[in-house]
């Protein structure tokens, strides 16, 4: 240690960092397209991803570094609670494994770069398709704005960006050069380099993991131990949380788990990694085997138990239970594994990030700037548009980070799985059927918004007076449950009530442009080889 910092390990983390930017960088040399200036190119790779790279696309894209500090840090504040990502992530790929390759063959036979352009071409609406797209973007904000504060975590406990007394532009300086890094190789190499760099940090956290769940229980005196803490820590008078989840949480548990699920493949980013696949058995393989990742989330949950163990944040009043994990691995590891430990942390953070703005520029470009303010824009005109685009998501998110506070930024990513999940009735409902009405669509949306912005509005917290929760009672049932799922039931049954009734009225439907057997399409078909979609060089 030098002055607060650990010289070995800020080492170690700025070696892996310039190994990541580098590959970053050369990832517009993999898979040259012959058309570069091509949003298929840019922002979905040239749609030619593999099994194995896709694995790797989606795994450094759900599993984020928010993912990496959060979850255990949910273990370490209140106990069974914080394992709800678990049975989350364990639900999602069944459910996701039924309509997803749907969605991939009816994208890959018409062109579609996200999912407003198929709700678009479903429902012949371009007002339904503006609402999907904005609502991806917006839950997609916060949800880059907390990888940047997973990277700050890091940076934190490396003890850089100079004291609580220097200035600002100081204090920040890293958490600027890393976003500048990340500006610069995502607007160079697109969708290309989180796909690249994705086979470093999946790397990374594997080791990481298995390492820590051998290496730290045997310096702590085993697991027994490690939960016999835990237990005294929750069964005191003041504790917030339980090592076993109380009776009555277990509605908004079970509730939270259903409707995250529901809400995972939503998230613009998501659909990125399924429409960037070279076919569809390439889908259902990867969500066949995507699970491996529950696997590593539920390890990974265990280092909240393992940092009470360790006695991390105790006695500190205020501790903030996001530093929990960082925290751990600086007290455990040695320095060099440390750095290794951080490293996979802080480019956790740069894959996503660079996959969520680049799926949102995408629905920019796609379906505010070309569907709204240049119909005659050409494929060169839309990539350079996305380009800009992703930049300024970047930016605004980095000022999010920089201005607000960080209690702020989770708040807002747990709006942002409420809101992501109100599209899930245009989208997935739109797969296996044209019955609903896109008109009754929209009102369902507009309902479960405002149904969902109003209930965690009036949720406070000690920490903020609004949208300081996402579970509150759920009418009729009278459990306290999530408000998400609560607000995805209230969209479907304004969806339902009202297309009967237009349907009755015989109010005009819009123009469907796909076909039944759109849905079904492989890779070798004649219809998808002969899609809009320039071949990509191999």
């Amino acid at each position: 240690m030098n002055n607060g910092v650990n010289v070995t390990a800020l080492a170690v983390f700025v070696l892996f960092f310039l190994l990541v930017t580098v590959m970053g960088f050369m990832a517009s040399r993999w898979r040259r397209a012959d058309n570069a200036l091509h949003l298929d190119e840019w922002g979905l790779g040239g749609r030619s991803f593999g099994t194995w790279v896709t694995w790797f696309l989606l795994g450094g894209d759900l599993y984020t570094a928010y993912t990496f500090v959060a979850v255990p840090a949910a273990v370490y504040a209140t106990g069974a609670a914080g394992f709800f990502a678990v049975p989350y992530t364990i639900i999602a790929y069944p459910l996701v494994f039924l309509f997803l390759p749907r969605l991939w063959s009816v994208s890959r036979v018409h062109g579609y770069v996200t999912p407003a352009d198929f709700v678009r071409g479903r429902y012949g609406s371009k007002a339904l398709s503006l609402v999907v797209a904005l609502t991806g973007i917006l839950a997609t904000m916060p949800y880059i704005a907390l990888q940047l504060v997973g990277i700050q975590a890091v940076l934190d406990v490396l003890g850089v960006g100079g004291g609580a007394g220097s200035n600002w532009f100081v204090k920040d300086l890293p958490l600027f050069i890393a976003f500048g890094v990340l500006a610069a190789y995502t607007y160079s190499s697109g969708l290309r380099a989180p796909a690249l760099i994705a086979f470093v940090k999946d790397a990374l956290i594997y080791i990481v993991i298995i390492v820590a769940v051998i290496y730290i229980p045997m310096r702590l005196g085993g697991y027994g131990h490690i939960f016999d803490t835990a237990a005294q820590k929750f069964s005191a008078p003041k504790s917030a949380g339980s090592l076993v989840l109380a009776e009555n949480k277990q509605w908004t548990y079970a509730t939270l788990a259903l409707g995250s699920a529901l809400a995972l493949f939503m998230y613009p980013h998501s659909v990125t990694g399924v429409l960037a696949s070279k076919s569809r058995n390439t889908v259902r393989r990867n969500m066949a085997i995507m699970p491996a990742y529950s696997l590593m989330l539920g390890l990974l949950a265990l280092l909240g138990f393992m940092a009470i163990a360790a006695g991390v944040g105790s006695g500190v009043k205020g501790f903030n239970a996001q530093l929990s994990v960082p925290q751990l691995f600086e007290n455990m590891f040695p320095d060099w594994f440390t750095g290794v430990a951080f490293a996979a942390i802080g480019i956790g953070a740069l894959v996503p990030a660079a996959i969520m703005s680049i799926a949102a520029a995408n629905l920019f470009t796609r379906n505010v700037y070309k569907q709204f303010l240049k119909p005659e824009a050409t494929p060169a005109d839309e990539t350079r548009v996305a380009k800009l685009a992703s930049l300024l998501v970047k930016v605004g998110a980095l000022a999010f980070v920089l201005t607000m506070d960080k209690q702020a930024a989770i708040n807002l990513q747990l709006l942002g799985g409420l809101w992501i999940l109100q599209t899930f009735v245009s989208i997935v409902g739109g797969l296996f059927t044209r019955w609903f009405h896109h008109w009754a669509l929209f009102a369902g949306w507009a309902a479960g918004m405002a149904y969902g912005t109003w209930k965690a509005y009036g949720i406070a917290s000690p920490a903020t007076k609004h949208f300081g929760g996402s579970a509150a009672e759920i009418p009729v049932i009278g459990e306290i449950g999530y408000i998400g799922l609560t607000a995805f039931v209230l969209n479907l049954a304004v969806a339902v009530v009202l297309t009967l009734v237009l349907r009755a009225l015989k109010a005009p439907v819009g123009a469907d442009e796909t076909r039944p057997d759109d849905y079904g399409a492989e890779a070798g078909d004649p219809k998808v080889q002969n899609a809009p979609v320039p071949a990509a060089a191999h």
